[in-house]
């Protein structure tokens, strides 16, 4: 046997060991550091508060139904998949045809739209257009045409939006045909790893899977999300977390003020979020001067229906503009995001945060408490300590998001096994940060259905006995695809507590007719 210090290991020692030796002591370092930092940290650990234990305990226990999702995957209709890559190809050839077309009758050439040098040429060059700049690997500021610079070249340069228009929807397609050919494995079906600690928050992520299939399932595209099909005899159930970032936030505030501000002050956010639709609110907020109906009723309908930009509604720019006051976005960025005049956001955020000031109280105590410990417990007793530098926006940011959407991880994978223990017969298919997707036999569906909500509910008692949790909400069908009469009849359909369709002979053969959409300029 060869005895190796561990002391004397450097470069130098490495490299005169042939390879196996070299794997041997890679190996046994890993090995040893990784006890080595386990023995110290569990000295910290034993002096932890117990909901802090307990949150540990609870990340081991999970291990074992995420473990048996990964293993399992999702089936899928290779037929609707393959066509699916058929059409999509033919749309992306037929754009690419009128990118040249233009690029011929304006400048006489041809361009690669997948290459970053050739768009920059294009836009900064040929075009003129004034730089967009960012942040690079090396932490220098540079030229950049990432989507967020064509949006913004787009948005006010004339001239160059028929160009933008075009290679953003060929980079769409282009992301669309790269996912719809991830390699299935020989039964068909999509697997993923997750990694419990991939993340800073405690939330997961998933990768390709062990197999060297697969991929990340956490993000897959609304629109291609139809081949994914339940197996026979099963059927689908999705349960999403009712604004769970929100209610989180307003469960945060809530706990911290309540003695300071009282419960009317520090629940104000958490009551609207308890008491009808936040993101109307929000967006009558942003955008107050629109032709509201009188009855208050009709207002999440009305503003859910208009069109504010792209394929966005007034209602889910709304969602962002809220999302991003909570998470310490300036008026300039909350712009950016809901395409509007930053004096708008600027009018905006007063009203927001006039209405609910509890929420900038709660972001300032955040970075008080990075700028002094560096350190957050959410109410959950999941810890984080922050090594980047205390008085950075960047760390205020990064901080101020950690305890919300920690807490909806946590919810949601509690939930999760709350229902892997209790249900047997409930095939966990994957989790998405606020959703997850089963199946269950279409016979139990009516029985199991409202058994399952209920043991998902996660309760939290705060200040003043009161209870919070976060409320679900189920879908369910035979493919993964939200439901359409027309389109995707099969697909993901509101639960109301009985399912009156039948599943056909045969799955689903043709794609979305949606898809066809990304070919409109």
């Amino acid at each position: 046997m060869t005895i190796i210090n561990s002391v004397n290991i450097d470069e130098t020692f490495i490299n005169q060991l042939d390879r196996d030796k070299t794997s041997w002591v890679y190996n046994a370092l890993d090995c040893c550091i990784t006890a080595d930092v386990y023995n110290e940290l569990i000295k910290q650990f034993e002096e932890a508060p117990q909901n802090v234990k307990d949150t540990y305990a609870f990340t081991l226990a999970k291990l074992a139904p995420i473990f048996e999702m990964s293993l399992r995957g999702v089936k899928i209709d290779r037929a609707a998949k393959n066509k699916s890559i058929t059409e999509l190809t033919k749309m992306h050839d037929e754009l690419d045809k009128k990118l040249q077309y233009l690029m011929q009758g304006v400048f006489d050439c041809n361009i690669n739209y997948k290459s970053h040098v050739q768009l920059k040429n294009l836009f900064y060059g040929m075009l003129g257009v004034k730089e967009i700049r960012k942040r690079n690997t090396k932490g220098q500021y540079a030229p950049t045409v990432d989507k967020e610079a064509l949006e913004k070249i787009g948005a006010y340069n004339l001239i160059a939006r028929p160009f933008v228009n075009i290679i953003l929807r060929l980079l769409d397609i282009g992301k669309q045909i790269s996912f719809l050919n991830t390699k299935l494995d020989k039964d068909n079906r999509m697997r993923t790893t997750y990694n419990i600690a991939g993340t800073k928050t405690g939330r997961l992520s998933s990768a390709i899977s062990d197999f060297g299939s697969g991929t990340n399932l956490q993000n897959v595209n609304r629109k291609l999300r139809f081949p994914f099909i339940a197996d026979d005899g099963k059927y689908f159930l999705n349960i999403d977390l009712e604004q769970a970032d929100s209610r989180n936030v307003g469960a945060i505030c809530y706990s911290l003020f309540y003695d300071e501000l009282g419960p009317e002050v520090a629940g104000a956010y958490l009551d609207a979020c308890e008491s009808g639709d936040l993101h109307t609110t929000v967006c009558r907020m942003v955008w107050p001067d629109l032709d509201w109906p009188e009855n208050p009723e009709e207002w999440k309908k009305y503003c859910d229906s208009l069109i504010a930009h792209a394929n966005d509604s007034y209602r889910q720019l709304a969602k962002k503009a809220g999302h991003g006051s909570n998470y310490y976005a300036k008026p300039r960025t909350v712009a950016a995001h809901l395409h509007i005049p930053v004096k708008v956001a600027e009018d905006f955020q007063r009203r927001y945060f006039g209405a609910f000031p509890v929420i900038q109280k709660w972001q300032e105590w955040t970075i008080e408490q990075i700028q002094e410990r560096q350190e957050l417990t959410t109410l959950f007793g999941r810890r984080r300590l922050f090594f980047d530098r205390p008085n950075d926006p960047s760390t205020h940011r990064a901080a101020i998001a950690y305890a919300p959407q920690s807490m909806t991880g946590e919810e949601i994978d509690r939930a999760l096994y709350a229902v892997w223990k209790a249900f047997p017969e409930v095939e966990l298919l994957t989790q998405v940060h606020d959703s997850i997707l089963f199946q269950i036999p279409f016979e139990a569906a009516e029985e199991l259905t409202p058994k399952i909500l209920k043991i998902m509910e996660v309760h939290l008692p705060l200040p003043g006995n009161r209870d919070f949790f976060v409320p679900l909400d189920a879908a369910g069908g035979w493919n993964w695809g939200k439901f359409d009469e027309n389109e995707n009849p099969e697909g993901l359909k509101a639960w109301t507590g009985k399912e009156t369709r039948r599943r056909q002979k045969r799955y689903l053969r043709r794609s979305p007719k949606r898809l066809k959409k990304t070919l409109r300029l």
